[in-house]
């Protein structure tokens, strides 16, 4: 028997949650908020070094969105409703939440810091920018709906894969682009990576760069479908993706090379290679944690399957009370949002125990609704 036989199936034999997925996503969304403290509460010269420094490029890197955008794709194969008109709804959703959250995130708490203040260089400036711009919720609607599109086209894995790598080598060859407009360089900046002299302009994870981290997730996907053997499926793919991690990382953070260089955008306008690196981590953590995953307590268990399935209510959540939190309360109250690292860190657990305790009523509540309708129907 071939090796492509011993781990794959002509039929579909592994539908269903996958487990490692559930704990991948329930990960990552427990350490975003602790991420993002740090980010908020540390000088950009501390976040250069030591603790600051692994959790803002590493587990803030290439650790952290591309397993996002890798697990939405995987994800897409495994829901229920798996056609491109779904899709585009879905993207059109996560579209509209994202707007929604920048109110809640930049526009309420910004005026609320303006009028308590009359800072206009931190709380008005940036208003246009923080909420238009470009974050990671808008790039997973617009790659939704271009994985809708491919579908729809019946493209084969390998041509999608070859479409997305062409527009990550345009997207590195563009990135940093300045079209001389701030409105220009907001909406260009979905697309590719735009700067601006001033360092306003928000392009992060701008299409073009990013798109082949969930195709990826998609093709992924579409593969384990018809995977009967996931231990040698991962045993074999999960090593290659880990030593790669191995072999890059140490040279390229003591370097400061690509992601890891200097600035922000050298990692949100990520080159093909550093892309390419990313997906590597992203299927080596996923085999940690189908090895992880069957081990958990059943309580544990359920515990992360809903906070997987809340990621999105729990992503809007914490970033509302990091953004309240550090940017009016903190910085109000001490004229300063920086804190010492454990604080911020403490700070940062805070919140996600809180966000993933609240999101869980929130759902709660609306599954309640949505019965109660049902009943009336």
């Amino acid at each position: 028997m071939s090796l492509k036989d011993k781990i794959f199936s002509k039929e579909i034999v592994n539908s269903g949650r996958q487990p490692e997925l559930d704990l991948a996503k329930a990960v990552l969304i427990f350490c975003l908020a602790l991420v993002h403290c740090i980010i908020e509460c540390t000088s950009g010269e501390q976040l250069a070094h030591g603790i600051p420094f692994f959790f803002d490029s590493v587990l803030g890197g290439p650790l952290g969105a591309p397993m996002f955008m890798f697990a939405m794709g995987f994800g897409m194969v495994y829901t229920k409703r798996h056609t491109p008109k779904d899709y585009v709804r879905r993207g059109i959703r996560i579209g509209i939440t994202s707007y929604v959250l920048n109110i809640c995130r930049f526009l309420i708490p910004f005026l609320a810091g303006y009028l308590l203040t009359e800072d206009i260089e931190k709380y008005i400036k940036p208003i246009p920018y923080r909420i238009f711009g470009n974050d990671i919720l808008q790039f997973a609607a617009l790659a939704m709906i271009m994985i809708a599109l491919f579908v729809k086209l019946h493209m084969s894995n390998a041509a999608m894969i070859l479409v997305c790598l062409a527009m990550s080598f345009l997207g590195t060859f563009l990135k940093g682009l300045d079209v001389g407009s701030p409105a220009g360089n907001i909406f260009l900046g979905y697309l590719i990576g735009t700067e601006d002299p001033a360092g306003a302009v928000f392009s992060d994870f701008p299409l073009f760069n990013w798109l082949i981290v969930p195709v990826s997730g998609y093709v992924f996907g579409g593969l384990l479908l018809h995977v009967k053997n996931k231990n040698l499926f991962y045993g074999i793919l999960s090593t290659v993706g880990i030593l790669v991690c191995i072999v890059y990382f140490p040279p390229a953070i003591s370097g400061g090379w690509g992601m890891f260089g200097e600035g922000q955008n050298c990692y949100y306008h990520i080159i093909t290679v550093d892309v390419l690196v990313s997906i590597a981590a992203a299927i080596g953590m996923l085999g940690i944690y189908h090895v992880v995953a069957p081990r958990l307590p059943k309580r544990m268990t359920d515990c992360v399957g809903e906070i997987s399935r809340n990621i999105n209510v729990v992503y809007c959540i914490h970033w509302v009370f990091v953004m309240w939190i550090t940017n009016v309360i903190l910085y109000i109250l001490r004229g300063t949002q920086e804190l010492p690292v454990t604080l911020a860190l403490l700070l940062g657990t805070g919140i996600s125990i809180v966000s993933i305790v609240a999101a869980h009523f929130w759902s709660a509540t609306k599954a309640k609704q949505i019965a109660t309708s049902g009943k009336y129907t």
